[in-house]
């Protein structure tokens, strides 16, 4: 991984066009396609391993949540479209994913997870990247997890509903742990206290 050039929270998000599994079918997927909504980016290391099928499938169960939130969530490794054909097409019982209601991107050429910086070049795979971009196309969120420990879809639905909060509410900001119907706070020393007393 290189620090030079390396995409950072507030920067556009790297373009990019590849192909990708969805409902049993090669289709080609651009990130500009989806400009008008929110997108969950995810990276994980590769197919048919271990932790990446709790990942998959657990933002495979909760994709209506975020289709809600009108945001599209694209998984992506260094897998070959085949692969992650063949593995949506092995039973969960079996190791494989099953039908998922979003797209599998191939980075096979590993230039995708090059982009976001996320490829391990020892491994010769991604990281366990996530990026939320918003409707604009500008990564609002980021973070990063070592090859084996998974990360949470609940707490990756809290922070895009904070970021649609705060951008819909521009005088507003969220504290630690908000949750959807708490209270936020104005970013100012004399309306901050408002918060604070509740809260003391």
């Amino acid at each position: 991984m290189t620090t030079e050039g390396c995409l950072r929270v507030g920067q556009e998000a790297s373009e990019f066009m590849a192909t990708a599994v969805f409902d049993q079918e090669f289709k080609n997927v651009k990130l500009s396609d989806y400009r008008g909504q929110y997108v969950v980016l995810f990276f994980y290391p590769l197919d048919f391993t271990f932790v990446c099928p709790t990942e998959i499938i657990a933002f495979s169960d909760r994709h209506a949540d975020f289709k809600s939130l009108n945001t599209e969530i694209l998984g992506a490794s260094v897998d070959s479209e085949f692969s992650h054909l063949a593995w949506i097409q092995t039973d969960r019982k079996a190791g494989g994913i099953g039908d998922i209601a979003y797209p599998l991107v191939s980075d096979l050429k590993k230039e995708i997870s090059t982009a976001y910086n996320v490829l391990d070049p020892e491994a010769g795979v991604a990281l366990r990247g996530l990026f939320i971009i918003d409707k604009e196309g500008i990564i609002q969120h980021a973070t990063i997890n070592n090859l084996s420990f998974g990360r949470s879809v609940e707490e990756t639905l809290r922070t895009l509903k904070a970021i649609q909060h705060v951008q819909n509410n521009p005088d507003e900001v969220c504290p630690a742990g908000w949750q959807e119907g708490d209270q936020t706070m104005n970013p100012d020393p004399i309306k901050s206290k408002v918060y604070f007393s509740s809260v003391g």
